[in-house]
């Protein structure tokens, strides 16, 4: 009879708690992270009793999760995967925003600064015309100055970005490392706690991307994308954010151990840091020095035309906008005390790609700043010999150092600094600085065409010069030599040119001269209204309208990527979670089923005890008889 009671009292105990563990599962349906726990049985050590051993009933041997390891860990994997592509889609589709829509792109101010040329160049003496093209070009410039702003504030936000997630990734190292120690060998963990700890490590890898490997004793051993150890063992590193060393203003990740700072390398990282810094390296870069590129091709080729007229005042055209210079900045650890002064050469040649100029075994080299592939330097960097790479010429100052450093950016503070430099209407040279006539006595057919200043610094444009046809097909400029003309032919000489219309006669002749002040004279006008159709940029293959088209498109194209990535991705991690789920997830079928059979075998238990009791009971009342 004790042998029945122990018997039915270990079923009663191993049900109720398998009944605990039932009720523990359908608790925590809802619980992200939560792996199903089993209850393993096994039978108790029989008792030797007289001829041979009777049974003593049920014990828990175990209560375990149900968890396939490939399964949570193709889980973390794509988790941190999504987080990037989601991460970047977000940040590439808010510079999207900012060059398509009309109400902050740059496209409708530059054409209604175009139109407002090409309408002054209709009525080159309109006050009303001079300014209307003032203010469309202030509003133009301060729309890329606007541009740039939003640019730089998105630059911030990345900053902010690293610096919130360095704080919550040294958080959650810390917590991982910290359970590490609190669970000890994998067999005789808590299910719960391993829960939590694997549900931390999804946590850290959304943030950095990367694994998690499982070490002798049970521990955690977590690393990024890039194989950077975060945590290992009971031991959690620090992230930490540094300046750039060549742009303060710009925030890197760097790893604290053994009391080194070390920089990570961005290529590497995954997870949301990863889609922060894959933002700011391949859309937001790219697009601030695109838009400078475009800003500096205006200002490099409107103020060459623009210098090539005549004002209302009859001085020579000035500068029309100001762009500041190329930006050469020196890396903080330079030894050295030189400085590196740029300038535009050849604005054909600027692409607007950083560039790393390095001083070695007294000469420089470039490479570019993206690769590290090597990029053609020419020059020494003398003010005799500028160092020429890019389009730019560069002049140094100061005296280098070995390993000297210097990132140069061509655009990408471009668009921040272009401006308006005239206030004056009346300063808009709109006049040709010259103009041809045709002697009134004439007889042949010819008409001038096309009169243009190549030249605008030759020393006498301005000075009058007479043509004369000494025959059909020939002429002489001011009593000088002969030279041969046939139809078509340009008519040069001090920085201007035109040609004829119809075919003149002997003796007749034309005069170019200088125009006066207050002309009505358009002729300048008309050519810089054409200014953003010429092709002056990627060595005089592609114009200033197609490359806002061009910087539109991509941005729209590398966001449009991001996004059906993050949606691929979304998809995939989906079924990452629907596989661990298949093995992991809580079925409330399965569980009300588990239920109902160990409800069944708990009530058989209590009647075994029941049982039990009655042959006590009726055993003391034959034994008080």
């Amino acid at each position: 009879m004790p042998n029945v009671l122990s018997t039915g009292t270990s079923a009663l105990l191993a049900f109720q708690r398998a009944l605990s563990t039932v009720s523990h599962n359908v608790a925590n349906i809802n619980t992200p992270g939560y792996s199903r726990q089993r209850v393993d049985f096994e039978a108790r050590s029989p008792q030797f009793v007289g001829a041979g051993y009777i049974g003593r009933g049920t014990q828990i041997s175990d209560i375990r999760r149900v968890a396939d390891e490939l399964a949570n860990a193709r889980l973390i994997d794509s988790g941190g995967e999504l987080a990037r592509l989601q991460q970047l889609s977000s940040m590439a589709n808010r510079v999207d925003a900012l060059m398509s829509d009309k109400a902050t792109g740059i496209a409708g101010l530059w054409s209604g600064f175009f139109d407002s040329v090409s309408a002054l160049s209709s009525n080159a003496s309109a006050p009303a015309e001079r300014q209307n093209m003032l203010g469309q070009a202030n509003a133009l410039t301060t729309r890329f100055s606007q541009l740039q702003g939003q640019f730089d504030m998105l630059g911030r936000e990345v900053n902010g970005g690293l610096v919130a997630g360095a704080d919550e990734i040294n958080r959650l190292a810390g917590e991982i490392a910290r359970m590490n120690g609190q669970i000890g060998t994998a067999s005789s963990a808590a299910p719960d706690l391993l829960d939590r700890r694997e549900q931390l490590v999804a946590e850290l890898v959304t943030y950095t991307g990367g694994t998690a490997v499982q070490q002798d004793g049970g521990a955690l051993n977590v690393f990024t994308a890039g194989g950077q150890a975060l945590v290992v063992g009971t031991q959690p590193s620090q992230l930490t954010t540094v300046p750039d060393p060549y742009r303060p203003e710009r925030l890197q990740l760097a790893l604290q151990t053994q009391g080194q700072t070390i920089r990570i390398d961005e290529r590497v990282m995954g997870g949301r840091i990863g889609g922060l810094l894959e933002f700011r390296s391949q859309v937001l870069d790219p697009a601030q020095s695109e838009l400078g590129r475009i800003a500096l091709g205006l200002v490099t080729t409107f103020n060459a035309g623009h210098a090539a007229g005549m004002d209302q005042h009859g001085a020579m055209g000035a500068e029309f906008f100001r762009v500041p210079p190329p930006s050469a900045n020196a890396h903080a650890g330079n030894a050295g005390d030189a400085h590196l002064a740029a300038s535009v050469s050849d604005l054909g040649a600027v692409d607007g790609r950083n560039l790393v100029l390095q001083w070695r075994g007294g000469t420089w080299s470039a490479t570019d700043a993206s690769t590290g592939v090597a990029v053609p330097l020419a020059g020494t960097g003398s003010a005799a010999d500028p160092l020429q790479v890019g389009g730019l010429s560069l002049v140094m100052s100061g005296t280098p150092q070995d390993d000297d450093r210097f990132l140069l950016q061509p655009t990408a503070q471009a668009a921040g600094g272009i401006g308006v430099a005239i206030t004056d209407p009346a300063r808009i040279a709109a006049a040709s600085p010259v103009r041809v006539q045709a002697t009134l006595d004439n007889l042949g057919s010819g008409k001038a065409t096309g009169l243009r200043v190549s030249d605008p610094a030759h020393a006498d444009l301005l000075a009058t010069a007479n043509i004369e046809f000494l025959d059909g097909d020939s002429y002489s400029i001011n009593g000088g030599a002969a030279v041969t003309w046939a139809p078509g032919d340009v008519i040069a000489a001090n920085g201007w040119s035109f040609t004829l219309d119809g075919v003149p006669a002997a003796g007749d002749s034309f005069s170019v001269g200088r125009n006066g002040a207050g002309s009505s004279d358009n002729g300048n006008a008309a050519l810089l209204a054409g200014f953003d159709d010429r092709r002056d940029l990627n060595g005089g293959n592609l114009s200033l309208n197609g490359a806002i088209a061009g910087l539109t498109t991509a941005v729209g194209s590398a966001a449009r990527q991001a996004e059906y990535a993050a949606e691929a991705q979304g998809v995939l991690h989906e079924q990452a979670q629907a596989a661990r789920d298949r093995v992991s997830g809580v079925n409330l079928d399965e569980e009300a089923a588990n239920m109902l059979r160990l409800q069944q075998a708990y009530q058989a238990a209590a009647q075994i005890i029941s049982t039990a009791d009655t042959m006590f009971q009726t055993l003391l009342g034959a034994v008080r008889r």
